[in-house]
């Protein structure tokens, strides 16, 4: 099957051989980057010079503490230093100036200009997104008349981080040379996970729906799960387009911030990944979950002067001793206040049984051709703005009239999101399998909210003895 995966997506498959690539773990890379990399480096067969790799590293991708001796460089020696990280601009309204901020080392708006000549030429790839991957190229604008024209980091030149562009209908297209259980392993592998240390299917499935997020708008899940199993991995290094949390979070960095009329983390992330959930504090949590339920019901921050709308979904980590992973025990009790409610949970989409994904180990490592973990995680952040997945499962999922509405949406955004990750090739409901549908989509579905709703049961005498309607798949042969 790899030969088959490299003639199909040719450039787009990498060699990853994470038990012998030990040396990239050692300068925690996220997959994302490190795939990148690997494009660059490896020769046809894989093959790669690790002196190589961990020069261009060293050169191109500094730790936090090499900032001052980069600062000397720049500033002092009035050097030009080229680095790979990510960059954020902004424009001031007053004066049209256009300045950036380096998030990983904290170098801040204030300190920084980018002259109308370069900003010419590098606009069109930064202003796509809040937060852009690339190689800057910084210089020194030196301070004039007697230090009334402030001394400032200047951006001289801007190459972004994806030199190649993705075609998502060739995606879609190249989907349909391989079945259900080759494209399981193949998103497996992707992620950087051996299908082989796998004992079975739904094991696989069960990995597999961490990433419905990463396809989904405004999806919202909570895992429970037992230490060791990847959480942390999977949300916060696969995806450049996600963001994991641990500690404490403000309303204002999560929505917005009333103060200095800034958007939140919501804004520019596909979801937002709270880690160890048990741990999480809040600054205002009545303020915090009054904001929560308005924003995971329609997407909407309402907050002072601003009203919009984000596409970030929630997820929701945490782990969980052996003796309570039970469906039919209250695996919330142990959760923040915030996050027991009644109100709250029923706004959370699906639950995934995290000990049903086995621990980590070195069977799991993948060792051999793989997609490239940038690329994979490219086509899913564009697969959340093609809506015609959603249109097919309102086409051909049938419920009762009485269902509950909440009920029938999540069960509905979450086969929307197993469609998109495992049938991308699906254009209309004519290429609908049905046996496939339910199995690898509505299934799974209805059984992820129907736990929601039964812990929900558990908190809320309201919701005791509810029931999941009826969901059924009509007839695609009329």
């Amino acid at each position: 099957m790899e030969e088959k995966l490299r003639n199909y997506f040719e450039d787009m498959v990498v060699y990853k051989d994470l038990k012998e690539s030990n040396f990239f773990k050692s300068l925690n890379l996220p997959s994302f980057l490190r795939d990148w990399l690997l494009k660059m480096f490896e020769d046809e067969e894989g093959h790669f010079d690790v002196e190589e790799i961990t020069n261009f590293i060293h050169s191109y991708i500094p730790s936090k503490t090499d900032w001052i001796g980069i600062k000397n460089r720049i500033v002092v020696e009035g050097e030009r230093v080229k680095i790979l990280t990510r960059i954020s601009v902004d424009i001031n309204i007053k004066n049209q100036e256009v300045t950036f901020s380096l998030p990983d080392f904290a170098l801040s708006n204030k300190d920084t200009i980018i002259e109308p000549v370069v900003w010419d030429e590098c606009k069109d790839e930064l202003v796509k997104a809040k937060e852009t991957w690339g190689v800057v190229e910084l210089g020194y604008r030196y301070p004039e008349n007697n230090g009334k024209v402030k001394g400032k980091i200047k951006l001289v030149s801007f190459q972004n981080f994806c030199p190649y562009d993705i075609d998502l209908e060739f995606f879609k297209d190249v989907r349909k040379n391989f079945d259900i259980h080759e494209w399981i392993d193949i998103v497996l592998g992707t992620i950087d996970y051996s299908a082989a240390g796998y004992t079975d299917e739904h094991q696989k499935l069960a990995m597999l729906k961490r990433l419905l997020p990463f396809v989904e708008k405004r999806l919202n899940l909570i895992e429970l799960a037992p230490k060791g199993t990847g959480k942390s991995y999977v949300f916060g290094g696969v995806s450049r387009y996600g963001y994991l949390s641990a500690g404490k979070m403000t309303r204002a960095k999560l929505f917005y911030d009333l103060a200095r009329h800034q958007d939140g983390l919501v804004f520019y992330h596909d979801y937002i990944a709270f880690d160890e959930i048990q741990k999480v504090e809040f600054d205002n949590p009545n303020e915090m979950t009054q904001t929560l339920q308005g924003y995971m019901e329609q997407g909407t921050v309402k907050i002072g002067d601003k009203n919009d709308v984000a596409d970030a979904g929630f997820v929701m980590l945490g782990n969980i001793p052996q003796d309570r992973m039970d469906v039919f025990q209250n695996m919330f009790e142990s959760l923040p206040t915030i996050f027991k409610t009644s109100a709250l949970m029923d706004r959370i989409h699906g639950f995934i049984e995290g000990w049903e994904i086995p621990r980590m180990n070195e069977g799991l490592k993948i060792s051999g051709w793989a997609l490239n973990s940038e690329y994979f995680s490219t086509i899913m952040h564009m697969l959340r703005d093609d809506a015609s997945y959603r249109a097919i499962v309102d086409r051909i999922v049938d419920y009762p009239d009485n269902a509950d509405t909440r009920n029938t949406e999540a069960v509905k955004r979450i086969a929307t999101a197993f469609l998109k990750l495992l049938f991308p090739n699906v254009r209309s409901e004519k290429d609908i399998k049905e046996k496939e549908f339910m199995q690898y989509c509505l299934r799974p579905a209805i059984k992820m909210r129907g736990i929601i709703l039964k812990q929900m049961g558990m908190a809320d005498e309201q919701y005791r003895g509810k029931s999941m309607p009826t969901f059924k798949i009509i007839d695609l042969d009329d």
